[in-house]
Order: C-alpha cells, then sequence, then structure tokens
C-alpha cells in the first residue's frame, strides 16, 4: 500500500515546504521555489507515487507557462532523490562527492526486488518489509545528476538569489545546504532530522560523519541568520530548534567517545546509548546502530561495511527492543546484489 498524502507550507515569497504525512524512513521534506521566470524543487519524495503527488502540488503553484525544470539535490540518498525520475528534463544539481554516495546505495529496482523479495522470518527481511514496503520502486530507473559543483554555488531565478553550500563530510559524503535569503530560510537535508514537542520526530541516521561535522554544519546552518529552517525530516524549525538538536549531537557524541574509548563494540554502545533512554519521544532508536556505527569507523579508521550488513545489525537491534526478552534471530550476511 502506498503512503499518500503531505502538506504544503507556505513559507512566503514563492518559497513552499512540502512535508511527508508521518515520520519514519524514507519521508523526506521537499522545498518549491516559484518565480515567474522559473521554479525549482529542492529535493525529490522517495518514489514515483510520492513524487507525482509533490509534482501535483508545485504545478497548482506555478504560473502560466512556468515548469519545474530544476532540482538541487541535498545529498544522495535515494529518499531525496530517486523521485527526481517525474522531472525527466530537469537539471539536477548535486555535490561532486555525492558521487561516492550514489554507488554505496542500491539501484531502485534492486532495493525494490530486495524488499519485495526478503523472507520476513528473518530481522533484516521482516524490517525492510515494514519501514520500506509501502515504497514502489518497481519501474525506477536510476537518475544521476547533470550539474556537479564543489564549494560554493549561486543561483539566481527570477529575483531571488539561491546559494547553495556544500559540506564536509557529514550525514553523507555529498550533503549541501541551501540557504534562500530572500525568504529569510535555510534547507538543511539530513544534516538536520528535527523534533518539536508538538510534532516529535525520529533518531537520526547518519552515514558518514564525523559528528563534529555534523555539528559544525548546524552552526553554520545558523550562521546565515535565516529564522526559519527546513530539515531533511521532521517539522519545521525555528533557530531554538536548530540549538537543541546540536544539543542532541553532542550527547550522542560524547557517549559513542566513552563507549569507543572503554573498548566497547559499536552495536553493543548503540544498545547502551538506546537504553538511555535520553530522548523517548524519538522514534527509530536502532538506527542510532549506524550513526554510533559510522563515528567509530571515524576514529579507528575502518572500512565502511556494506549497506545491507549495516540494515541487518539495526534490524537486529529493532527486533530486540520489541522483544526485549527473546533472542534476536541469526544475522544475515549479504552484501549489495549487482
Amino acid at each position: 500500500m502506498s503512503i499518500t498524502g503531505g502538506d504544503v507550507v507556505d513559507l512566503g515569497r514563492g518559497l513552499y515546504a512540502w512535508l511527508p504525512p508521518k515520520r519514519g524512513w524514507g519521508l523526506a521534506n521537499c522545498g518549491l521555489l516559484v518565480s515567474p521566470r522559473g521554479a525549482l524543487w529542492i529535493d525529490t519524495p522517495y518514489d514515483a507515487v510520492l513524487a507525482g503527488q509533490f509534482l501535483a502540488e508545485s504545478t497548482k503553484r506555478l504560473p502560466d507557462g512556468v515548469r519545474v525544470d530544476r532540482v538541487i539535490v541535498t545529498h544522495a540518498n535515494g529518499d531525496h532523490f530517486w523521485g527526481a525520475g517525474v522531472l525527466p528534463d530537469a537539471e539536477i544539481i548535486a555535490t561532486r562527492e555525492a558521487r561516492e554516495h550514489i554507488h554505496y546505495e542500491p539501484t531502485p529496482k534492486q532495493q525494490h526486488a530486495l524488499v519485495a523479495s526478503g523472507d520476513p522470518a528473518t530481522p533484516l527481511g521482516g524490517y525492510l518489509a515494514r519501514h520500506f514496503g509501502p515504497f514502489d520502486w518497481s519501474q525506477t530507473e536510476p537518475v544521476m545528476p547533470t550539474t556537479y559543483f564543489t564549494g560554493e554555488l549561486e543561483l539566481t531565478l527570477g529575483e531571488y538569489p539561491v546559494q547553495i553550500s556544500a559540506l564536509p563530510s557529514a550525514h553523507t559524503t555529498g550533503d549541501l545546504m541551501v540557504h534562500l535569503p530572500a525568504q529569510d530560510a535555510v534547507f538543511t537535508g539530513d544534516i538536520i532530522f528535527s523534533s518539536t514537542p508538538e510534532q516529535p520526530g525520529d533518531h537520526p541516521v547518519h552515514w558518514a560523519g564525523p559528528l563534529s561535522n555534523l555539528i559544525s554544519a548546524c552552526e553554520r546552518v545558523l550562521e546565515t541568520g535565516a529564522e526559519t529552517v527546513v530539515p531533511g525530516h521532521g517539522p519545521i524549525l525555528d533557530r531554538a530548534g536548530v540549538r537543541d538538536h546540536i544539543v542532541y549531537l553532542e550527547y550522542v557524541r560524547e557517549r559513542a567517545h566513552a563507549f569507543h574509548a572503554a573498548g566497547i563494540p559499536a552495536v553493543e554502545a548503540a544498545r547502551r546509548v538506546i537504553g538511555e533512554d535520553r530522548y523517548p519521544e524519538l522514534g527509530l532508536p536502532e538506527r542510532l546502530v549506524v550513526t554510533i556505527g559510522s563515528e567509530y569507523r571515524q576514529l579507528d579508521g575502518s572500512e565502511l561495511p556494506g549497506v545491507l550488513q549495516v540494515m541487518n545489525e539495526v534490524a537486529v537491534v529493532a527486533q530486540e527492543l520489541e522483544q526485549p526478552d527473546e533472542p534476536a534471530g541469526p544475522a544475515e550476511h549479504r552484501g549489495l546484489s549487482g
């Protein structure tokens, strides 16, 4: 069953945020900037169904003769990128470093087959079906950026400046943020997974790190002076919300470093951080397995494992949380297909 819905928030001066109907894996925020001379997207939804809904909402807000002909991709995770296929003629802008993460993930069709064919009796198969089964990539062809840049890139859309900044390795190896000074707004991509008391979010999941770079990236967001911050996932934030998120990142970093220094393995360190229950309102605590594992690799220089190995560790911990008195099933050791 496909996920449907989504809220469009008018941020003023031709800028809109499209917010998915719920929290969870793969449900990313997107942006639309409209002027009489053109329109662009900041990120795309995960599959063609959601991307088609975002396109329909975008079309309602376009002046006559204007189409969305440019997409800025904050990073190469599929949930921000794969929906660009609904705009086959659009320019797709990403950092040069994003190439590395594009090749890390499965293709859309590989991922669809993986989710559809997984054994739901195993931790990994059940987890993928539960969290990724609602998406449909069966007909999704791979998309690739058409424009790569390093450092800074400034565009003009009508009268509106669009300031794009590449960031050091953080959530992935190719993150960027988009500052829209005329709208007093920043789109951060997955530098920030937000949460508020009114709209609790999920634990972040960071594939690269180090966490010190994520903290620095959040500080760069604040340095823009923007009052409106649209994160990659979760509710729109003000500046105080960004500072709260920095506190979260500092906490996870401190605990990861302490457990690493004590010789505790990464997955066990994630279990212990989850057990501290510092942020009980956040969903998907098992994603700390990814973030803490990434921080450990920064500390000890170990190799990045395959994405399925990482996700299996996530799935095992999730099963432990759901069934705390039952041991998890045997770990699966599967590499990427293709």
